[in-house]
């Protein structure tokens, strides 16, 4: 069977995340979104822990789901095209911060794990070493490699996935904080590290650019602060829904099906960049003003892409023989609020988007797949055409840099208006 999974994510325990965040909505978004699997994550949080306990019962393969009475209720709150069974995977985000070869490094590594057993094991051996109570996805003075050797302790399929591995700040490649390769990261244990998360700010393409990545399947998480970005970017599998068959998949590539992302373009850090002063520039830029910014001086945030120049040794556009398919969508709540005019949260918008789900089924399975013809018939000329122009990749993007995400749209400017107004005249 083929299904999608959304693996990094996390609850309200975590900082800066919305007090929505608990499993029955990250059940009731991921039905939406059409995940099979989500992750539950900060599962290390005892508070967390808690809760998952209480309200998760095993549903085979080291997978989860809500209890009876949980699963009832979400489906109240559930277009009637979306309802279907989400399994849960535990699953916890910790952040590294320690001094290696004379350099501060900041590591986020995702971390998978088959049952509560190795959930129990793995927090008692880190309650020693940091808080994990503060936050849900806690802070440790500890070795990427040393929290790798923890987790291959914690018990069998206990799995390690450096996150977001080009971003900035906090990452295993980040262009401030990280290393020029994963070997150098995790060191004597690199080898047991098998896939690495591209992050909002990179797609598989700009991965393939480093051939020292093609030994790592290439996945791809929402990393989501609150229920309604689940699914922005998730990972495909053609396995049974079972924690030991997907992490095969990922160990081996059998199985494994690749991703879907967001334009790379629309993450935070794709281009360099100082927020303060509004400059946006690119790698030859960045290069010319010697990573100053041309108003105030000081240094800028060096993104994605130039950090992906600096260490690729392929060009652009070279596709290795181990690459899994990919595909990148704008979400549909974005692309409603393009063609309305108003923000992705507004309550028209929310209208329109439930409204769409209850006629057509879940999110991602529109965006890919679902006749154009059957879109327009049920929803509208517009959101046909723009869908439409999705797929070819007809995207008119303005890229992220320095903590500000980017955007994506789907008509040029005046476009829509134009649209509008002929629609009007024949209605």
């Amino acid at each position: 069977m083929a299904f999608l999974a959304d693996l990094h994510v996390h609850s309200r325990f975590s900082r800066a995340t919305s007090r929505s965040l608990d499993l029955p909505h990250l059940a009731l978004w991921a039905a939406k979104k059409g995940l099979a699997v989500v992750g539950t994550g900060d599962i290390t949080h005892p508070a967390w822990r808690q809760e998952a306990r209480s309200q998760l019962l095993p549903a085979g393969g080291s997978l989860f789901r809500l209890l009876p009475e949980g699963e009832r209720e979400v489906a109240q709150h559930l277009p009637a095209a979306c309802r279907r069974t989400v399994r849960f995977m535990l699953t916890a985000e910790i952040s590294t911060i320690y001094k290696k070869g004379e350099r501060t490094r900041k590591v986020h590594h995702l971390i998978l794990l088959p049952g509560f057993a190795e959930v129990e094991r793995l927090a008692a051996r880190l309650e020693r070493i940091g808080n994990l109570h503060a936050d849900g996805r806690p802070i440790l003075g500890l070795d990427s490699r040393d929290l790798l050797e923890i987790c291959l302790e914690a018990g069998e399929g206990v799995t390690l996935i450096p996150a977001h591995i080009w971003t900035p700040w906090f990452s295993a490649l980040g262009s401030r904080s990280g290393f020029d390769s994963i070997e150098a990261c995790y060191g004597d244990l690199a080898p047991q590290i098998f896939a690495v998360e591209t992050g909002l700010s990179a797609d598989p393409p700009m991965c393939w650019r480093l051939s020292a990545l093609d030994r790592y399947r290439l996945v791809s998480h929402s990393d989501a602060h609150s229920p309604d970005r689940l699914g922005r970017e998730a990972s495909r599998y053609h396995t049974e829904r079972d924690f030991f068959a997907m992490r095969r998949a990922l160990e081996t590539g059998a199985g494994y099906g690749g991703t879907v992302e967001l334009f790379p373009e629309e993450g935070k850090y794709h281009l360099d960049g100082h927020r303060a002063c509004n400059q946006r520039m690119t790698p030859a830029e960045t290069r010319a003003a010697a990573g100053r910014c041309p108003v105030c001086g000081k240094g800028v945030t060096v993104g994605v892409l130039s950090r992906v120049e600096q260490l690729a040794d392929r060009p652009a556009g070279v596709r290795p023989g181990v690459a899994a398919p990919w595909t990148s969508l704008v979400p549909l709540a974005e692309l409603l609020g393009e063609i309305a005019g108003v923000g992705p949260r507004t309550k028209r918008v929310a209208a329109e988007y439930e409204g769409l789900l209850e006629r057509l089924g879940p999110e991602i399975p529109i965006l890919e797949a679902l006749p154009i013809e059957t879109i327009r018939a049920a929803s509208s000329p517009l959101l046909a055409e723009a869908i439409a122009r999705l797929r070819a990749g007809e995207v008119v993007r303005a890229a992220g840099y320095d903590g500000a995400y980017g955007t994506a749209r789907l008509f040029e400017p005046g476009e829509l208006a134009c649209a509008i107004h002929v629609a009007s005249l024949f209605p």
